[in-house]
């Protein structure tokens, strides 16, 4: 893989403040030995105990991570699988840091206008997502054979093992799955094959406790642990995913086998920066997560949010005026890069950085967040009108030579597309394009193109703290929130030295354009008067939906956490 691509200067030189008071978990533990137990984070604990098995097998974090994968593939089913995509980041104690692309693709055939119908307006939401349309090559195989390849100590069908187990023999329906199965009811019933596995005989999901078996599945797993990746991107299960796919595509133009077989993961270069002198890399484009997350703590670094404190309203006014900004860069610039020239070193430069920087302010708020001018950028571009969607699953893992994996999975919207084919649901990716190809008259960088990547908002990160260790992978689930959940949990970490736990707990704000929404249920709803008084006029309560996971190295090693609110949704009885 090759080696980052590094900022030629920190974004730590933007800093106009002291450095954080706080001290940070790291500096609390200088000499410390470095636990060589490992620790695996994932948002169902079979999954996380899957990765756990690998790790005690002697396997390396990329073996966990797959067999997480795979494992959540089968109790997760509504955020991830086979059927879909991801992106993992891995680095390493040395410092060393490179990218998996596993993003799914658009068939070679598909154009611009992919989504219009034949009056060239554009249809209802769910039509485009319930059908073959919005189907991209599923990715994850070949991600994962790809990363085994290159740091795989286990061989690849013992990683296979926990999930086909878990399929064949069965798991317990915890109430998440229960609940998502009635309010996805348009795609977790759409297929014959979905139902069968996931509904009793009057069409209703099977109560919670309930132990559901994927036969189909464990055979699919079972066919691809002995045959490697050709064994899913060719024969069988290629060509019934090709045909799925254009049997339910309402124009000529769908999914060949042939766009099955030529699909490839790619090796990508991470995109790092600096925070209060921690190294953090990312993944760039085709995600905008990365970047976002770069943007936002550059932007965030010339002030001293230790001393603001963490239940403090100007702390998070400060976080959603970067966040606004970092956005509005975001759907203007960021898409596939094989296919549209994006100005990422422009983007994160730090002159750049300080540029935007200088527009936030403690006590008053931009009246409009607007993209700036990178070096690079085009002025021809338009935004676009993706949609928002909340599937999505991460998982971290470190191994025992303290190598971080960071690997966020997906299938896109609840149940995907709703199509399933070999036990597992297919993806409905293609609808993170715009659906629009030009707006005003302006070409929007994230259009549809055959072949290629949809933007995504995933965010997988790995930092190291300032000693160069290892210190933290940390990603989420939750479409557009997720990079401002990865910089949330980087600031509780750095800036407040808050445990693994704690600071994925921390209550969750947002901009969604001029509106600023805040957790229900949380200090932050008795804060609204406070935000409105630092220029937030449109500010609404909802219960946040966030999902992240982590692992971070603390005073006693390394802790693992997923999101506490997930606490209750996730066990059976």
């Amino acid at each position: 893989m090759r080696m980052t691509r590094t900022l030629s200067a920190s974004l730590l030189a933007l800093a106009l403040a002291a450095c954080t008071t706080n001290t940070p978990l790291s500096s609390t533990s200088t000499d410390a030995p470095r636990s060589l137990a490992g620790a695996v984070s994932a948002a169902d604990p079979r999954a996380q105990a899957a990765g756990e098995e690998m790790l005690a097998r002697g396997g390396s974090a990329t073996d966990a991570a797959i067999a997480v994968m795979l494992a959540l593939g089968v109790v997760e089913p509504q955020s991830s699988g086979i059927g879909g995509g991801g992106f993992m980041v891995r680095g390493t104690a040395d410092g060393s840091v490179g990218t998996f692309d596993g993003r799914e693709t658009a068939p070679a055939s598909a154009t611009p206008d992919w989504f219009l119908d034949e009056n060239g307006q554009l249809p209802p939401f769910i039509e485009s997502v319930r059908s073959g349309l919005s189907v991209g090559v599923p990715g994850n195989i070949a991600l994962a054979a790809k990363a085994h390849a290159a740091y795989g100590k286990l061989p690849w069908a013992s990683l296979f093992e926990p999930a086909i187990k878990l399929a064949r023999q069965g798991f317990e329906m915890n109430p998440r799955l229960n609940g998502m199965l009635e309010s996805a009811r348009n795609r977790s019933a759409h297929s014959a094959e979905a139902r069968n596995i996931f509904f009793d005989a009057e069409g209703q999901p099977l109560p919670v406790g309930t132990v559901v078996k994927n036969e189909q599945l464990a055979q699919t797993l079972e066919t691809i642990a002995r045959g490697g990746r050709a064994a899913f991107y060719s024969g069988d299960t290629a060509r019934a995913i090709a045909t799925t796919v254009a049997s339910d595509t309402p124009h000529t133009d769908a999914m060949t086998y042939g766009d099955v077989t030529s699909y490839d993961a790619k090796a990508r270069d991470a995109v790092c920066g600096s925070y209060r002198e921690y190294r953090v890399c990312t993944m760039g484009p085709p995600t905008s997560g990365g970047v976002a997350v770069l943007q936002m703590l550059g932007q965030l670094e010339r002030f001293d949010l230790s001393a603001l404190g963490p239940r403090n309203p100007v702390t998070w006014h400060l976080f959603v005026e970067s966040q606004r900004l970092a956005y509005a860069d975001r759907e203007l610039y960021l898409a596939d890069t094989d296919y549209v020239s994006v100005p990422v070193s422009g983007l994160l430069a730090p002159d750049y950085i300080a540029e935007r920087s200088a527009l936030i302010h403690e006590r008053g708020t931009l009246a409009q967040a607007v993209a700036g001018m990178p070096v690079g950028a085009s002025t021809a571009l338009a935004d676009g009108d993706e949609p928002e969607e909340h599937g999505t699953t991460h998982f971290a893992v470190v191994d025992a030579d303290n190598t971080m994996v960071s690997y966020t999975s997906t299938v896109e919207g609840p149940f995907g597309s709703g199509l399933m084919v070999g036990g597992f649901f297919l993806n409905n990716e293609l609808t993170d394009f715009s659906r629009s190809p030009e707006i005003d008259g302006k070409l929007v960088a994230n259009r549809v193109e055959g072949g290629k990547r949809p933007r995504s908002s995933m965010s997988p990160t790995v930092v190291w703290d300032p000693q160069g260790r290892p210190f933290l992978a940390i990603g989420a689930a939750g479409g557009s929130t997720i990079p401002v959940q990865t910089a949330r949990s980087i600031i509780g970490a750095i800036d407040f030295g808050l445990s693994a736990e704690e600071m994925l707990g921390l209550p969750f704000i947002m901009a969604y354009g001029d509106r600023v929404m805040l957790e229900k249920g949380t200090w932050l709803e008795g804060a609204q008067a406070a935000f409105r008084s630092l220029g937030h006029k449109d500010v609404f309560l909802q219960e946040a939906p966030v999902k992240g996971g982590a692992v971070l190295y603390g005073a006693s090693g390394w802790q693992s956490a997923r999101d506490p609110r997930l606490a209750g949704q996730i066990e059976a009885p």
